[in-house]
């Protein structure tokens, strides 16, 4: 019995399960564009399990017969649409593999990069990572077709990729027919040049999924026809294709050597993944339920939120209010202009060793689904931002940290370390959320919507009274530009209080039996576990747009009004700068207190953040220490107090 034949096969299963996907195709207006036919790899395994072991152990051989199925399938579906002038047979038609949900999401066939090795060759193989380069388009040359001048036949010639895409004619006639043609002079067939678009990218696996000491690899990859383009430096992506290899070098005297390349078929973004994360409704549910439990005393349920980010470090209230504040940002808008100003808040810790600057930045990073975390000292302009880097006579961008952190958060510790000129390239990425860039002939712009949480110690010990105009921006030799576009700016002093002290050690001994407490106990009454908490941060920022009320607003403008007037300790941020920081983050207020509607209670919590970040208050505590600040056992209480306080101040003023 024959076997069956592979593209009778596969069209059958085409016109079967795709016929939409063709229609579309057969319907299109121009016949030389490249079109990408998508196929679940689950569902032809499901349909024919011997089809779809071919393109599977061998891609090589059986993807370009694919192509011609689909092409084949074209003419079954055609016979429908006869008589319409625009459907037509499209020569170009490319078979892309998905590998989602199939037998092949297993080690051996969707390894890490580090892991990708020479038994990987000649399989359909999956990869994951982030991109970090991203070539220009070029045109490169498909088949060329040659005429044998003794027997006339023709015959098509591939380029070797392993050659740099070089043409070799045979060493002899190919004729099947002339048997004993002999001949080894061939002529060009004018017109026969197939050219495809062509893109190199490089992709680099996730420092998160890296065990310790692990160093993060890269492997380029080739993009081609539609595939071309549809990814930029930061994506994270699934690239499904053909592994092969590539001559690095053919200079004598040099050893020659084999880097792995992928040949891509099939490209998935998972960006728009991260962003919307599927939380279950049950979870939901127990969301509404925290809330309704909290109903009368809604801070109270607030401050048990709160205790769930770092759990290790006792107290600190005002630095966790605003870790969560800053993770879940504001409301983006357009401005009259067409302006977009940014809904992502920013956030500077300034303080003394030892004051947990650090476990929050690592802790702020496992909350956020897309987190970049370098230091002051191992960051350059260029590494922050994006490198030109030259690549085969070819100029490319490398992505940086604030680049590949796009929809996340970027966190740079050691924030006094950088140098001048590197701090002032992030001035345009925290504000305009761009990176406009001009370097070798390269002139683009490039998208940061990103969190920055940076933190730095004091130049030497802080001193409160070293200057009255400019206390921050001496103590930690930042500028004012930059101070500035922190929403919040938040001062540890390690000052000596003997009660504090002992609270603190107690709770450090005792940690240990805490947190095997807290495991046992599912209750989000206690603290959160970081899994809920994170789901929590992700559901509030996608489900809720919170409003202004009049109210707030009020409460709002009264106070920016009142600090522009007395503005002499902190003149660099009392600018319209820190007006939109005072609504951002009272928009984030609302969302952590589970609410579409802007109240007082968010605008006094918003102010008291930026009250906490001008280090002289006198409505947080009398020395402005944020360090000191703690849990409350009746923070409703508490609250309504301040807002009397408060709305005293500004009626006085």
């Amino acid at each position: 019995m024959a076997a069956p034949d592979p593209i009778q096969a596969f069209a059958r299963f085409l016109i079967r399960h795709h016929s939409n996907q063709l229609r579309s195709i057969v319907l299109s207006s121009d016949p030389m564009l490249h079109y990408p036919l998508h196929i679940d790899f689950a569902e032809l395994t499901e349909e024919d399990p011997p089809l779809s072991h071919l393109p599977f152990s061998q891609p090589t051989e059986f993807l370009p017969l694919f192509d011609d199925a689909a092409r084949v399938a074209q003419k079954v579906v055609l016979e429908d649409f006869k008589g319409l002038e625009n459907a037509g047979l499209k020569e170009f038609v490319h078979v892309r593999i998905n590998i989602s949900g199939s037998p092949l999401e297993c080690q051996e066939t969707f390894p890490s990069i580090g892991r990708v090795r020479v038994k990987h060759r000649g399989i359909l193989l999956t990869v994951k990572g982030t991109v970090i380069r991203s070539g220009s388009i070029k045109m490169i040359e498909g088949e060329r077709e040659y005429e044998c001048r003794k027997c006339k036949h023709r015959f098509k010639v591939y380029p070797e990729l392993e050659t740099g895409n070089a043409i070799r004619l045979p060493s002899s006639c190919p004729s099947q027919r002339a048997r004993y043609c002999e001949g080894t002079n061939f002529q060009f067939v004018e017109n026969s040049i197939v050219c495809h678009d062509y893109q190199e990218i490089k992709i680099q696996e996730s420092t998160q999924v890296l065990g310790v000491g692990s160093i993060p690899r890269s492997i380029p990859i080739i993009l081609k026809d539609d595939l071309v383009d549809i990814v930029k430096a930061g994506d994270d992506v699934i690239v499904t294709g053909i592994l092969t290899a590539k001559w690095s070098s053919d200079l004598k005297d040099v050893r020659c050597d084999l880097d792995p390349i992928l040949i891509a078929n099939h490209v998935r973004r998972t960006n728009e993944l991260k962003s919307d994360i599927v939380i279950p409704d049950d979870v939901v549910k127990k969301f509404r339920q925290f809330w309704l439990d909290f109903k009368d005393t809604p801070l109270k349920g607030r401050n048990a939120i709160l205790r769930g980010i770092c759990p290790q470090i006792f107290g600190l209230f005002t630095v966790k209010l605003a870790v969560a504040l800053t993770l879940i940002g504001g409301v983006q808008h357009i401005d009259a202009s067409g302006t977009k100003v940014r809904g992502e808040s920013h956030l500077l810790l300034v303080g003394d060793p030892g004051t947990g600057k650090s476990q929050f930045l690592k802790f702020a990073a496992k909350l956020s689904n897309r987190s970049v975390i370098t230091t002051g000292l191992g960051s350059t302009s260029a590494g922050l931002t994006v490198t030109a880097v030259k690549d085969g006579g070819e100029w490319m961008l490398e992505a940086g940290a604030l680049v590949l952190a796009d929809g996340g958060l970027c966190c740079i510790d050691e924030f006094d370390s950088m140098r001048e000129h590197d701090r002032a390239t992030i001035h345009e990425a925290m504000e305009q959320q761009t990176i406009s860039i001009a370097k070798a002939g390269l002139v683009t712009t490039l998208s940061t919507r990103t969190i920055v949480f940076g933190a730095t110690n004091p130049k030497g010990q802080y001193d409160p009274s070293q200057c009255i105009t400019s206390t921050l921006s001496v103590n930690t030799t930042l500028s004012g530009p930059l101070l500035s576009r922190f929403d919040i700016v938040l001062v540890l002093l390690d000052t000596k209080n003997p009660e504090w002290d002992a609270i603190v050690s107690s709770h450090i001994l005792a940690e240990q039996g805490e947190q095997e407490k807290g495991k046992c106990d599912g209750d989000l009454t206690n603290i959160w576990p970081l899994p809920m908490l994170r789901r929590y941060i992700q559901f509030v920022k996608g489900y809720f747009k919170p409003v202004l009320t009049k109210e707030a607003e009020r409460i709002i403008s009264s106070y920016y009004q009142l600090q522009r007037r007395s503005a002499i300790q902190n003149a660099a941020r009392t600018t319209v700068r820190m007006l939109e920081s005072l609504i951002r983050l009272a928009q984030a207020h609302a969302r952590l207190m589970f609410r579409n509607e802007v109240t007082r209670l968010d605008a006094v919590a918003a102010i008291l953040c930026i009250e906490s970040s001008m280090t002289t208050s006198a409505i947080v505590d009398s020395v402005g220490n944020a360090l000191h600040s703690n849990f409350t056992e009746n923070p409703d209480q508490e609250c309504i107090l301040a807002v009397l306080t408060l709305l005293c101040i500004t009626c006085l003023t």
